[in-house]
């Protein structure tokens, strides 16, 4: 068990949130033998027989590439200090806390899962509250209702420990005396944003923080999107409150109904910005209008929403839903993660070279490279005359624009 649970923290520090062709090697022979194929740096053939044709020869290839650039035995025991001082704990999927609704992600599912607080709380029925950094007045409002009446239902509100929505969601559920947790994009360790210090102190004392990624780890704009499947994972609901055409909850939302959890979604005024990716969620997705705790329960629990109902409801014809996306909805257009994650990397004034960003990214040189060409082409990274890449200057205001939906 040892053994497991060391070679699931080596792999939590060499790959990055949602790696499926990690996740089928460890899900095909086991983590301690996937992690020493990574030590031994064995051939692609031998990676893709081992997972027993689960990994394509090619995936295999790039797998690991951009594994052994991370293959640093210091960072990982640094990952593990860090943990001990924080008082965090290491939550495996043989563990009897670990959350059954993680198998819904397939090979795409966490590795590990780092914790502090409550971890009971992983056994109880929650709900997801999400929605923009830059709510409203009436969006943090109807936020501190519906989790204050969901707290007082004996339901667990889950959301994402950013500003806006998410924070009135914790906030309310405390002082409401109710449960809440709140899923990280870096390590348990690193609170984020820095002005919810307080915030998740309190969280970590009175409710649950989790995480995927290991203590010491930050925040980037693919973390957040990739920790917002483990929001709607852990829910039997997932509610946005309000959100913009760009907003990350969206984001939240779609994996909701990927994996057949109901998404419901609080009408807004139709002249608020902060309203209108909600407006036209539910217009181009299979979700349902709430404006109440008790619509909310029926929602997430069937019936007459108690909590002793067995199944939750699933999302009707969440299949179908995929590709009936208008012009305009938030979806409709997708930038490259590979560029998002390399944009997330590079520094406008510190330069770096590619295995620098490599390390930093979790892939392979070769893609790295690859990817800062297009970027050069698109006028978003600068190679100089030191040999050294930096982000530049429009690039910054760009993420920046973009980044405020995603971190939400």
């Amino acid at each position: 068990m040892l053994d497991a649970l060391f070679a699931r923290a080596i792999w939590s520090v060499l790959i990055e949130p949602g790696d499926k062709v990690a996740g089928a090697l460890i899900d095909a022979v086991g983590p301690v033998t996937a992690a020493r194929l990574v030590i031994d740096r064995v051939a692609p053939q031998t990676i893709a027989d081992a997972s027993r044709g689960e990994i394509e020869i090619d995936r295999a290839s790039e797998g690991l590439r951009r594994w052994t650039e991370r293959l640093r035995a210091s960072d990982v025991m640094r990952s593990l200090e860090s943990a001990a001082r924080c008082g965090a704990r290491m939550l495996v999927p043989d563990d009897a806390h670990w959350p059954e609704p993680l198998a819904g992600l397939g090979h795409s599912a966490p590795v590990l899962l780092w914790a502090r607080g409550d971890v009971e709380l992983l056994r109880r029925p929650g709900v997801a509250i999400v929605g923009a950094r830059a709510a409203t007045g009436y969006g943090e409002h109807v936020a501190m209702e519906l989790s204050a009446g969901l707290s007082a239902r004996d339901v667990v509100v889950v959301s994402g420990g950013a500003y806006g929505i998410d924070g009135m969601a914790h906030r309310a559920a405390l002082a409401s005396g109710g449960a809440t947790i709140a899923v990280l994009a870096g390590g348990i360790d690193r609170f984020y944003p820095s002005g919810h210090e307080a915030l998740l102190t309190r969280v970590a004392e009175h409710g649950l923080l989790l995480s995927e990624v290991p203590c010491g780890t930050p925040p980037t704009k693919w973390r957040f999107l990739q920790r917002n499947r483990l929001i709607a994972a852990l829910s039997a609901a997932t509610v946005v409150v309000e959100a913009g055409r760009r907003s990350g909850a969206l984001n939240t939302a779609n994996h909701a109904l990927e994996l057949g959890v109901p998404v419901g979604i609080v009408p807004g005024p139709i002249t608020s910005a902060a309203s209108a990716g909600c407006l036209a969620f539910l217009r181009s997705e299979p979700s349902t209008c709430v404006t109440s705790v008790a619509e909310i329960m029926q929602l997430a629990f069937g019936l007459d929403g108690v909590l002793d109902v067995p199944e939750p409801v699933p999302a009707t014809a969440a299949a179908e839903g995929g590709d009936r996306r208008d012009a305009h909805h938030p979806s409709a257009t997708r930038e490259d993660p590979m560029h998002v994650r390399v944009l997330d990397a590079l520094r406008p004034r510190r330069g770096l070279d590619p295995s620098e960003i490599a390390r930093a990214v979790g892939e392979s040189t070769d893609r790295i490279r690859a990817a800062l060409g297009v970027l050069e082409l698109e006028g978003r990274a600068t190679l100089g005359a030191d040999g050294h890449w930096r982000r530049t200057p429009a690039a910054r205001e760009r993420a920046a624009a973009g980044g405020a939906g995603a971190r939400s």
